[in-house]
């Protein structure tokens, strides 16, 4: 069983920029916790992986109107620093997934 690297920082432009709420970053980073604790049992099936992943996305997803209530949006450097962590979690599991099909479900 792999497991995550340990000294990585997920979401680290959102964190660092003060127009995301860090309590609402923090439930992105949950949300990426979960699937890296999926993958660390060691499924390896793609079609329950793109599974959790959608799981992922759509939670995301519902975060949307939280961000605007709290004058943010998930925009730009967020989509970025979402889609930079979900390629660091596939290529250190070795997932033959593209990033934007992993995340194919986002609206954002």
């Amino acid at each position: 069983m792999k497991r995550f690297d340990e000294t990585y920082r997920f979401l680290k432009e959102m964190y660092s920029d003060g127009y995301f709420p860090d309590f609402l970053v923090d439930k992105i980073k949950t949300e990426l916790e979960h699937v890296v604790a999926f993958l660390e049992t060691g499924v390896s099936d793609l079609e329950q992986i793109q599974e959790k992943f959608d799981t992922m996305t759509m939670a995301i997803n519902d975060l949307q109107e939280e961000f605007e209530e709290n004058d943010s949006e998930i925009e730009t450097v967020a989509r970025d620093s979402i889609a930079t962590d979900v390629d660091k979690i596939l290529k250190w599991f070795d997932i033959d997934l593209d990033v934007d099909d992993a995340i194919r479900e986002r609206d954002w």
